[in-house]
């Protein structure tokens, strides 16, 4: 008898064993048979379904900022008209790369900025297939650079960054902090929470096996993303695994019990333990990849993301 039958079934909660019986009924084509495009269009009707309505703002603007192959859309969040000198949140969105934008995120960054109570500032880099790898985190790079300088749009004075993302934005924020931290921007990162990220290039994870159909990221569309980034294999702009990971600032690392890509973010949690670096990581049990936008279809994913709220507040009172 093999090691996964001895294993007992992992534990789903109820509620998200409800939106995934919806999506088993649902049934419809996989992204990769839908395309680059169909893709991106699904991924934006699912959020209108699946996700909460966004907060209202005092300030919610659109943006962009010089990169290195044009301007890079942004958006801007704040819930408040004018603040004091402080942090901001740089936020890349999810979607392997390939898809989503400042749209399928909208609701989700409203939520931040609101329950950080900081300014928030939403990253559209350039997406694969169109713009391979390093695109994505050389348009991430620059427009966290450029926030970093306080630009006069913003009305703001940065203190400091706190690189945030979910999924392919979460490998992009660290990739962010590592980048900072080789080469110093004008305002140092002082938090960065990479949430259910990519971090490496194992292709054997236990989490792989145990989670590869029927927990909404499949292997399936994992590969078809992979293959249409075409990362370079062991590059650190691509798998930051491979940096040093010394100067990496206060953390917190947050996966879902049922991810294929749970395995990467827990590996990645026990180079920075090993390295020394303050960090609390929160593994959101009997949850899925991508629950902070299906907050609406799965109710516990709110509760999930202000535990993390609520221990990047803690990190961020400690480095005063």
């Amino acid at each position: 008898m093999s090691d996964t039958a001895l294993r007992p079934a992992p534990y789903v909660r109820p509620d998200v064993k409800g939106f995934l019986d919806f999506l088993a009924m649902a049934g419809g084509p996989t992204m990769s048979e839908m395309g680059a495009e169909g893709a991106r269009l699904s991924y934006l009707q699912m959020s209108a379904v699946a996700e909460m309505e966004p907060r209202a703002l005092a300030v919610i603007k659109d943006l962009t900022c010089p990169g290195p192959a044009g301007e890079i859309p942004l958006r801007f969040y704040d819930a408040r008209e004018t603040r004091e000198p402080g942090p901001a949140v740089m936020f890349y969105h999810g979607g392997g790369f390939v898809i989503g934008d400042l749209d399928s995120h909208h609701a989700l960054c409203t939520e931040i900025a609101a329950g950080l109570d900081l300014p928030v500032i939403a990253v559209h880099y350039r997406l694969a297939p169109e713009h391979v790898f390093p695109a994505a985190p050389d348009d991430c790079e620059a427009a966290s650079r450029w926030v970093a300088g306080s630009p006069e749009v913003l009305g703001r004075t940065i203190t400091g960054l706190v690189p945030m993302g979910d999924s392919a934005g979460g490998n992009l924020a660290i990739v962010v902090t590592q980048a900072l931290a080789e080469t110093p921007a004008a305002v140092p990162v002082v938090v960065q929470v990479p949430i259910y990220p990519l971090s490496d290039d194992k292709g054997d994870h236990q989490s792989l096996l145990d989670f590869a159909d029927g927990f909404l990221l499949t292997a399936e569309t994992m590969a078809w993303f992979s293959d249409a980034y075409k990362a370079e294999l062991g590059h650190k702009r691509a798998y930051p695994i491979y940096s040093d990971h010394t100067a990496t600032p206060p953390t917190v690392l947050v996966t879902a019990g049922l991810d294929p890509i749970r395995d990467s973010g827990r590996v990645y949690g026990i180079e920075l333990i090993k390295a020394g670096v303050d960090v609390v990581f929160l593994e959101m049990k009997g949850s899925i990849h991508g629950f902070t936008q299906v907050r609406k279809a799965i109710p516990s994913a709110q509760t999930d993301l202000h535990a993390v709220f609520a221990a990047v507040k803690m990190l961020l009172e400690r480095t005063r």
